[in-house]
């Protein structure tokens, strides 16, 4: 005698009774279409359960296997961005700088690796320490064996230098500010 195994008697259950369990599903899930490809995955899961535990109803073992199976499709679904999502997105504005600002870019980088490089070099380690390094000025003071008034008249004269070798106006963030050409001060 051949025995009656649980996916053989699964699969002849929804056979039967798919019309109704797709009934029943469907008040529960609310849409036929959610209803039938949940009844398709549990005939499709029906050959992978266990005949170690007897299936006691075999429409209410497909009935809860369905309805978990739409479930867990929709949690899925939920981690998915909806249509509305993705086009706001899309619609982000790319804020990288195009290719024409990364060639003016270069060439400026370019311009003040020169401009610096024409500095006298302890000038020029000066303002590398300071602007670059972040060293404090006592510290690049005691580095060089100078006085920190001499680290500022460095910094000053490496500033003035770029500023006209690069076409571009100091702004002083700190200090006196410098004297204008006609001898006043801004």
């Amino acid at each position: 005698m051949v025995s009656y195994s649980n996916s053989k008697s699964l699969r002849d259950v929804l056979a039967a009774d798919y019309e109704s369990l797709a009934r029943r599903l469907t008040r529960c899930l609310g849409s036929p279409d959610v209803a039938r490809e949940a009844l398709h995955e549990a005939f499709v899961r029906a050959d992978r359960v266990s005949e170690a535990v007897p299936v006691r109803s075999p429409v209410d073992y497909l009935f809860r296997m369905a309805l978990n199976l739409a479930k867990d499709h929709r949690k899925s679904e939920r981690r998915l961005l909806n249509a509305s999502e993705i086009e706001a997105i899309m619609g982000l504005p790319d804020e990288r700088p195009g290719p024409a600002a990364e060639v003016e870019s270069r060439f400026e980088l370019e311009q003040f690796e020169r401009a610096l490089a024409e500095l006298p070099p302890r000038k020029r380690d000066v303002f590398i320490s300071a602007h670059l390094e972040l060293v404090p000025h006592r510290e690049i003071a005691t580095r060089f064996g100078i006085n920190v008034r001499t680290v500022e008249f460095d910094l000053q004269h490496a500033m003035e230098h770029l500023s006209r070798r690069l076409g571009r106006k100091v702004v002083r963030r700190f200090g006196p500010r410098a004297l204008s050409r006609s001898g006043d001060r801004n």
